[in-house]
């Protein structure tokens, strides 16, 4: 009998949901916000049953918000506990970059989750900083500023000083500190100064590029020295207090890790020693998430935890300094990823299937008369005399004549109807093949695998990949995808994930699976009688902000649950989002929703008084126009 316990092992619950996602005993996925077993835990199909009840369709982005303060929480205190045990004598200021994750209940949530650790923001932008400038940080917490700057970013930089925030301005390109000089006489203040290195040290996987000698952004040592000596001219040196590095969005390999915490140590040891002021270490963002729940170096992965992550860059800085007798710089992170990955998933349901085999042929045709051409004669032959002993022969007969149909079809000689029945008799024998069990064999015959690999369905379920899940289809992410209920049943069908975009890109076709990635997932027959939900996970770093309105169809609904230990479901709906109507998608690329609806009842009016519509039909009509403009975009 099934369990659970094989479920998770199935689906890597456990691995990758570090112990914020489970499964209950009614085989439901839940929630610990907590990471308690014994604290709160909701179940996701009951939250799915309140949606339900208050009207709110699917798909649905659903954000766990209490699990952005656990993140927060968690971050702060793995980098206190390194620097208490290791005599650490600087402190630890992290920032969350909101490049992230914009959206703001996610961005205030983390700043009320930070509060008590004097948790920062990081802007890359001028609108992420007019965003962040708008935000109640802690006074003594940082505001670090990336990217390219033009003049406006600049003197919005000063408004920040102004306001008495702790604005460091990162310099990425060596023209963005003589700018900031002379901003800075017309303000007569200036914001606390960082320079980003390009660090030789370079990351692996997908964001290898982000470091090193053609890294888009950072000086070179060269420009370094020469920054130096331009704020010491410009008697501005004390203002440079934040060294910065950054070598990639996901970090799989502590030994990257490790290999630029070196680097930059040095770096700030020989700035210090040049008489740099530096307060600050930041070694940029780069923090992983195991979405593969491999523990391994794999770019889906990462073969280290939070604990030794940050002991990993607090002992290296300690032992650097004090072999080069520098006082520890205080300590900053740009954990995005991290701290927003597991607070978001997607749900959605699973509308009908596509078999690749078809074995049923409803319609009625007489073999008889059919069966004398010697193509369909041979396939229905192979697949009487199939057995155990010629499966590999009659495997690739099979393919020949498939083959040959199709050649025969395209010359005339083979009828349509003749043809569906070589067709039904390959689907036929391919499925006799797949059901042979591999234990029977001492050597199984490779044919079995293949035969099975062709019986791999797809699940059409109703959202976009590319609004919803874009770096699955991007840059090829493993982000883990697991049914909602039925976990204490055994899944028996292989399938793959298909989107309800007229793109044949729109699917999802790499998985997860007992230790390794795969290219189908196992899910559950459907049933005709019951709905059936799946879940993608780990969605809420990146996801909810770079998806695209591939097909117009738009941000989803979007609900907020936090916890409630006196509500008997243990959480409550906090807000709701609505996603995008036809009509507002629509407004955003300069069609009058309005205007639109108005052209459609003239043209009805049109055919009303032609008689070619009765009045009452040519209402209903125009009503149904009008209510499709204000409906949901995806699938009811």
């Amino acid at each position: 009998m099934w369990t659970i316990l094989e479920s998770d092992k199935l689906y890597q619950v456990s691995r990758w949901g570090k112990g914020h996602y489970g499964i209950n005993s009614k085989g439901h996925m839940c929630v610990f916000p907590e990471k308690a077993s014994e604290g709160p835990s909701i179940d996701i199909a009951e939250v799915l049953d309140e949606l339900k009840a208050h009207n709110i369709a699917l798909p649905a982005v659903i954000r766990f918000q209490d699990i952005l303060r656990s993140r927060v929480m968690e971050l702060n205190k793995k980098f206190d506990r390194s620097i208490k045990e290791n005599d650490y004598k600087g402190r630890y200021m992290g920032v969350f970059p909101v490049k992230v994750n914009q959206m703001r209940e996610v961005v205030e949530e983390i700043v009320d989750a930070g509060e008590e650790y004097s948790y920062g923001l990081e802007a890359g932008s001028k609108p992420e900083l007019l965003s962040v400038l708008s935000q109640d940080v802690p006074s003594d917490a940082l505001i670090v500023l990336n990217g390219y700057k033009d003049e406006d970013y600049l003197r919005l930089s000063m408004i920040g000083s102004k306001m008495g925030r702790n604005i460091v301005v990162v310099v990425e390109k060596f023209s963005e500190l003589t700018n900031l000089i002379k901003l800075s006489q017309e303000y007569n203040i200036c914001p606390i100064i960082g320079l980003r290195a390009k660090l030789a040290s370079k990351s692996s996987g997908k964001w290898k590029e982000s470091s090193g000698d053609k890294a888009k952004f950072g000086l070179t040592s060269s420009e370094i020295i020469q920054a130096v000596q331009l704020l010491k001219y410009s008697k501005l040196l004390d203002r440079l207090q934040l060294f910065h590095f950054h070598i990639g969005s996901q970090i799989p390999d502590i030994k990257t890790l490790k290999n630029a915490i070196t680097e930059g140590a040095r770096y700030y040891t020989n700035l210090h020693k040049m008489g740099a002021p530096i307060k600050y270490f930041d070694v940029g963002g780069g923090l992983g998430v195991d979405y593969a729940g491999t523990k391994s170096s794999d770019s889906s992965s990462v073969n280290y935890g939070l604990q030794t992550y940050s002991n990993d860059v607090v002992y290296i800085l300690k032992q650097i300094c004090d072999i080069e007798n520098i006082p520890h710089p205080n300590i900053v992170s740009e954990s995005g990823r991290a701290i927003t990955a597991h607070h978001s998933c997607i749900i959605t349901n699973v509308f009908g299937e596509i078999s690749p085999i078809n074995d049923q042929l409803n319609v009625d045709l007489n073999e008889e008369e059919m069966s004398e051409h010697i193509i369909l004669k041979n396939m229905k032959d192979i697949y009487a005399d199939l057995n155990a002993e010629n499966i590999r022969e009659l495997y690739y007969d099979s393919i020949q004549y498939k083959e040959e149909a199709l050649n025969a079809f395209k010359l005339g000689v083979l009828s349509l109807e003749q043809r569906a029945l070589v067709d039904l008799y390959y689907s036929k024998l391919i499925k006799k093949i797949a059901s042979y069990e591999l234990s029977q064999f001492d050597e199984a015959p490779k044919e079995i695998a293949m035969a099975k690999s062709q019986l791999t369905k797809q699940y059409l379920c109703n959202f976009s990949v590319f609004q919803s899940a874009p770096d699955s289809w991007a840059i090829k992410q493993v982000l883990p995808i697991v049914p909602i209920k039925r976990l204490n049943e055994e899944p028996t069908e292989c399938a793959t994930i298909a989107d309800i975009t007229c793109d044949s890109d729109g699917k999802i076709t790499q998985f997860l699976e007992n230790d390794k990635s795969t290219c189908k997932l196992k899910l559950h027959k459907l049933k005709n009688d019951e709905e059936y939900h799946i879940g993608i996970f780990l969605t809420g770093a990146y996801q909810d902000i770079m998806g695209d309105n591939h097909n117009l169809f738009g941000r989803l609904n979007e609900v907020h649950i936090f916890c409630d230990d006196d509500d008997p479901s243990d959480f409550y709906i906090e807000e709701f989002i609505p996603g995008n109507s036809c009509g507002r998608i629509l407004k955003t690329l300069q069609y009058n929703p309005e205007s639109m609806a108005m052209y459609v009842k003239k043209q009805l009016d049109k055919q009303v008084r032609k008689g070619k519509l009765r009045p009452r039909e040519g209402v209903k009509l125009t009503d149904f126009y009008e209510k499709s403009l204000k409906d949901y975009t995806y699938l009811k």
